[in-house]
C-alpha cells in the first residue's frame, strides 16, 4: 500500500505546476476585467509606441532636406502676381507630422546649413547674412511656427473625423501666417527700420499665398497620420 506522503505522484505534481503557471500568465496578459451587474467589460489594450533616437534623427534629417528642397524650387506666381516659395509648407509640414520638439529641430538643422553659406534659402541664397538681414525675422519665425503647428496638432490625439481635420488645418494657420509673419513682421522693422504700417503692408501680399501652403501642408498631414498613426501617437 503506498504511504500517504506520497500519494500525490510526479505527474500529478508536474500538472499542478503547469496549471498555475498557465493561470499566471493568463491572468498577466489578459486585458483588465470590471464586473459591473453581472456585465464584464474588457479593457483594450493600449498601444505601445516604441522611439528610438535613431527614428528621431532620421525624422529630422529628413524633413531638413525636404525644407531645402521646397526653398530652392522656383518661385510660384500667386494669384495676385506676388512670387512665394515652398518654404513655409515645408515647416508647417514638418512642425505638424513631427510634433513641436522634432519640427523645430528640422528647421533649425535647415538654418543651420544654410548660415554655414549653403545656398538653400529662398532665391538660392546662404550664408550668416541672410539670418541677421531685413528677411531674417522670416527665417526665425519658422522655428517657432514649426514649434506652434506641432504643439496644437497635438491636440487632435484624441480627435476624430472632421475634429481631427479643424485641429490640423487651425494648428497650420496658426503657424503661418500668424506665428511666422509676426517674427517676419519684426525683422523688417527691426533689421530694414520700417514703420509697423509698412512693414504691415509688404507682408500682406503674402498672406493669401501663406494661408494656400497651410491648408495644403494640413491636408497632407492628415493623409500621413492615416497612413502612419504611429506618428501622432509619438509626438514629442
Amino acid at each position: 500500500m503506498a504511504d500517504a506522503r506520497t500519494a500525490d505522484s510526479p505527474a500529478d505534481s508536474t500538472a499542478d505546476s503547469t496549471a498555475d503557471s498557465t493561470a499566471e500568465v493568463v491572468a498577466t496578459s489578459t486585458a483588465d476585467l470590471t464586473v459591473s451587474g453581472g456585465a464584464v467589460a474588457i479593457a483594450a489594450p493600449v498601444p505601445v509606441v516604441r522611439r528610438s533616437a535613431a527614428t528621431d534623427l532620421a525624422l529630422v534629417a529628413t524633413f531638413a532636406a525636404f525644407i531645402v528642397v521646397c526653398g530652392v524650387l522656383p518661385d510660384i506666381a500667386g494669384p495676385s502676381g506676388v512670387p512665394f516659395t515652398l518654404q513655409t509648407f515645408g515647416v508647417v509640414l514638418a512642425g505638424l507630422v513631427l510634433g513641436a520638439r522634432r519640427g523645430a529641430l528640422s528647421v533649425l538643422l535647415y538654418l543651420a546649413v544654410g548660415a554655414a553659406g549653403v545656398p538653400v534659402f529662398a532665391g538660392h541664397k546662404g550664408g550668416l547674412a541672410i539670418l541677421v538681414g531685413p528677411t531674417g525675422g522670416y527665417l526665425v519665425g519658422f522655428v517657432a511656427g514649426a514649434v506652434a503647428a506641432g504643439a496644437l496638432a497635438g491636440l487632435a490625439l484624441r480627435r476624430a473625423g472632421w475634429r481631427r481635420a479643424a485641429l490640423v488645418a487651425v494648428a497650420a494657420l496658426v503657424a503661418s501666417p500668424v506665428v511666422i509673419d509676426v517674427f517676419g513682421i519684426a525683422g523688417l522693422m527691426w533689421r530694414a527700420g520700417m514703420s509697423l504700417d509698412v512693414a504691415w503692408t509688404a507682408n500682406l501680399a503674402f498672406v493669401p499665398g501663406d494661408v494656400v501652403k497651410s491648408l495644403l501642408a494640413a491636408a497632407v498631414a492628415l493623409v500621413v497620420f492615416r497612413a502612419y498613426p504611429s506618428l501622432l501617437r509619438s509626438r514629442r
